[in-house]
């Protein structure tokens, strides 16, 4: 095989990234609270902390799980949400782009009062999302 088709194969290759456009049936508000309580708990390890380096990797990983919060309950939104569902809560739109938000706000952010309200309106979504009877089928870990 020469330069030519390995090239040309390459050029060929598709990137995917998904959780989950196969609509594997598999949805659960716990993804994005796991990774908002990690959040939570970055600020509140990097507050109590006077170790730099440490500090340093606690702002890292707080941001990249406040990423994953907004990845998961974009993938929520998009994906197990539907019309019904917005007929039934009103207000499901309004509280997916303000959880998005606060995703953001939490990334930008080292104080965990910020953190505390993410968790919160991941909490209110949560709420909202085990009244459908679409997640006795497709939740993972349904309240207690």
């Amino acid at each position: 095989m020469g330069w030519f088709t390995s090239i040309r194969r390459i050029s060929e290759l598709k990137v995917a990234h998904a959780h989950c456009d196969l609509m594997c049936g598999v949805y659960d508000p716990a993804q994005a609270k796991i990774e908002a309580m990690s959040v939570l708990k970055a600020c509140e390890k990097l507050a109590a902390s006077d170790d730099e380096v440490f500090k340093d990797r606690a702002v890292i990983i707080k941001e990249q799980r406040a990423d994953l919060v907004k990845h998961h309950l974009s993938v929520l939104w998009s994906d197990f949400f539907k019309p019904h569902h917005v007929e039934a809560f009103p207000d499901l739109h309004e509280k997916f782009w303000m959880a998005i938000k606060a995703a953001g706000d939490a990334k930008k952010s080292n104080d965990a009062k910020v953190a505390e309200k993410l968790i919160e309106a991941i909490d209110e979504i949560s709420a909202i999302f085990w009244q459908t009877e679409e997640s006795k089928a497709s939740g993972v870990y349904p309240p207690a």
